[in-house]
């Protein structure tokens, strides 16, 4: 496995995922939005809904427009999820 780099603008470092990308987030928000988190994994959007919605993963905190802010700890949640499903497959 490969280690995956995310940087947020505040410094932080994350995760380990099969792919080596490096992103970095200069919007000032206390997180990403959910096109970013897909972008990031691979994944759709319609999936990370069902997850948030099945209770798979924890809602994440919405901004002024109600869009969705996925924190460090919400992309931590999403990773194992998805660790845990490729070991499953």
């Amino acid at each position: 496995m490969t280690i995956l780099a995310f940087v947020i603008s505040k410094g932080g470092v994350l995760g380990v995922n099969t792919k080596v990308k490096k992103r970095t987030i200069n919007n000032g928000d206390e997180g990403i939005k959910a096109n970013q988190v897909c972008q990031l994994f691979d994944i759709s959007k319609a999936t990370l809904f069902r997850w948030e919605r099945e209770g798979v993963i924890a809602r994440p905190a919405r901004d002024w427009r109600n869009w969705r802010l996925y924190t460090p700890k919400n992309v931590d949640e999403i990773e194992k999820v998805i660790c845990a499903r490729k070991r499953v497959v």
